[in-house]
């Protein structure tokens, strides 16, 4: 597995990096596991983590232009698009600065046995694996949590953003963080499999494919090890008769192409009341043509490349699936420059046609047009994935009932899905399980230690 930063815009190779040897590997181990043994990890020390947090806080502060170059030169999204993420990046992490101390103090039980409390110990070095569509973000949620617990984290990120990996590591080491607290890994998937063996790592977060997250999961759970996955998603768009017809429209719109689409929570199967349909789909068809494709460093640029060409031809090939199966294209589809995809709409999709069941991971948008709520309950359950979704209604107590029967993870009203330090992440069904980022994050890999003392 080689680990290149290959500039989507233009496709030029810009650095390789040298795989870690096995040797690098076990130094690493040992040092983060170190760590794990000393002061700096038990529960008393939590004001010198949280004091990391904040120093990091201020570190990426600093050099947050440099952070979001850095994002948008691996993987290409836009610049614009790179600042919110390290905003994002920093919001999370001053949240566990302030949060975490709160958040992990002992949880009282009252018993018969007599007074009980459950503590939230650290359980040992944590392993993340991550993708390249948020580089920055993906590793900052797992590693804030980990560090204000006090878990290690190693992390093997994907061989497409290695500048984005160095650059975490980078960052916390002018932080000051002790040996040991995160390390970057570049490694093979063998290498990752004995990882995960090893007794002194303990837990395993994956955000991913479905695939990836199965392989992983498998490995894990053989070695009875804790783990929580993020997989994909085919998030619903919900519009309803009395919905903001206008407003719905853009916001789905935009939920679709941020990022180019390559978002696991981005709006992808838009499901619209018949006597609003036509109206909503003239409106998407009017701003999937306005799009700029450009370079993602310049301003005016509204639509970026997709990351690789790989990831162009393999979703060339999926619509190609889907029409071939029945599928009507509204607009798009048309050829495009370089690692460019233009912004599509389908409709007439059929249960058996492959794209029903399957998540398009860029511009392409999936629309439904249904007769009443009970019929788009049906469509978005219909689905192997359950990660998040949107529901527009003027109608908040209809909506809210809407919500209530998606069989999602997250459900958002009258606004697109969005991700937040304080507001769990995850979702059901394939899309994985367990929770990222809130109170619900922190404590995913921690001994919840009951203690009782006795009443006699």
């Amino acid at each position: 597995m080689a680990y290149q930063s290959i500039n989507p815009f233009n496709n030029e190779l810009i650095k390789t990096f040298t795989n870690h040897t096995d040797a690098e590997v076990e130094s690493a181990l040992t040092q983060a596991y170190a760590l794990y043994q000393s002061a700096w990890a038990q529960p008393e020390n939590i004001g010198d983590r949280q004091a990391l947090l904040r120093r990091l806080a201020d570190v990426m502060t600093m050099h947050q232009d440099k952070i979001a170059r850095t994002i948008t030169l691996d993987m290409g999204k836009r610049l614009a698009e790179s600042h919110n993420e390290v905003t994002s990046c920093i919001d999370i992490v001053q949240y566990y600065a302030e949060q975490a101390a709160e958040l992990l103090k002992p949880v009282a039980y009252p018993s018969k046995l007599g007074k009980g409390w459950v503590e939230y110990h650290p359980i040992g070095i944590i392993l993340a694996i991550e993708p390249w569509n948020f580089p920055i973000y993906q590793l900052i949620r797992v590693i804030a949590p980990a560090i204000a617990v006090g878990n290690p984290v190693m992390a093997k990120h994907a061989s497409n953003v290695p500048q984005c990996a160095q650059l975490v590591e980078d960052l916390l080491r002018e932080a000051n963080a002790p040996v040991g607290a995160y390390t970057n890994l570049f490694v093979s998937p063998d290498q990752i499999a004995i990882i995960i063996s090893d007794q002194r790592v303990q837990g395993v977060a994956l955000t991913g494919s479905e695939d990836a997250g199965s392989i992983v999961a498998g490995q894990a759970g053989s070695k009875l090890k804790k783990a929580t996955m993020e997989l994909g998603g085919n998030d619903v768009f919900v519009v309803t008769d009395d919905a903001d017809v206008v407003t719905a429209a853009h916001t789905a719109v935009g939920g679709r192409l941020y990022n180019a689409g390559q978002v696991c929570t981005a709006a992808k199967r838009f499901i619209v009341h018949e006597k609003v349909a036509e109206q909503f789909i003239k409106i998407v068809q009017e701003d999937f043509a306005k799009v700029v494709m450009g370079d993602p460093l310049d301003e005016n640029t509204t639509l970026a490349p997709l990351s690789s060409r790989k990831s162009k031809d393999n979703l060339q090939k999926q619509l190609d699936v889907a029409i071939a199966h029945g599928a009507k294209v509204l607009c798009g589809n048309q050829p495009a420059e370089g690692n460019f995809f233009t912004p599509t709409l389908i409709t007439d999709i059929s249960r058996d046609n492959p794209a029903y069941f399957e998540e398009f991971f860029g511009p392409v948008a999936q629309l439904y047009v249904v007769k009443n709520d009970d019929e788009a309950i049906a469509l978005a359950n219909d689905s192997h994935f359950g990660l998040g979704g949107t529901i527009f209604s003027t109608d908040i107590e209809r909506a809210k009932k809407l919500a209530s029967r998606i069989e999602t993870g997250m459900v958002f009203i009258n606004r697109i899905g969005d991700s937040v330090a304080e507001l769990p992440f995850g979702g059901v069904k394939r899309s994985g399980f367990g929770r990222e980022l809130s109170d619900l994050g922190i404590k995913e890999f921690v001994n919840h230690k009951l203690v009782v003392i006795s009443q006699k």
